[in-house]
């Protein structure tokens, strides 16, 4: 199996703003189209988790990741299409493994397996969820299908 890209080093040690608001006013709803928002404009991740803030009332703390030239955009979102009154952010480290891209051919077409590599060695490997999802898709089989047709391909190139 040849490598599709060489491994990738700019995904080591990045440096990243964390944002966050606390939301317990908030229809569900809304929530889906601000996750879009916040990643078309930028934002490297994006995720909700319950909480349970003053007066005992269920809420949500959505968090995201992004650049520091990303801030003003990401707090023009936060405060423009949700109820929040402040934003919390602060600077990070984040440290990504070196990533190879290789490919397997299935009976639907070529899927491409992202890997993980640390210290030299493979630590995590997975294939391209999209690639999968658009077979499953197009080819109307069950995305687990799928996923076992490309694992099994990879081990038969082995």
């Amino acid at each position: 199996m040849v490598a599709k890209h060489p491994p990738n080093h700019e995904h080591l040690d990045d440096q990243m703003i964390k944002m966050e608001v606390n939301l317990d006013d908030i229809p569900g709803e809304w929530l889906g189209y601000v996750m879009d928002l916040l990643f078309e404009s930028g934002a490297n991740d994006v995720f909700y988790t319950p909480i349970f803030m003053k007066k005992n009332r269920p809420g949500i703390l959505l968090q995201l990741l992004c650049s520091s030239s990303k801030i003003n955009k990401m707090k023009e979102i936060l405060f423009k299409e949700t109820t929040t009154l402040g934003v919390r952010y602060y600077p990070l480290t984040v440290h990504r493994l070196e990533r190879m891209f290789s490919e397997v051919t299935t009976e639907w077409g070529i899927v491409t397996i992202k890997e993980g590599i640390y210290d030299g060695q493979v630590v995590q490997r997975a294939p391209e969820y999209d690639e999968c999802k658009n077979i499953a898709q197009l080819h109307d089989v069950p995305l687990k299908k799928v996923y076992e047709q490309v694992w099994k391909s990879f081990e038969d190139k082995k």
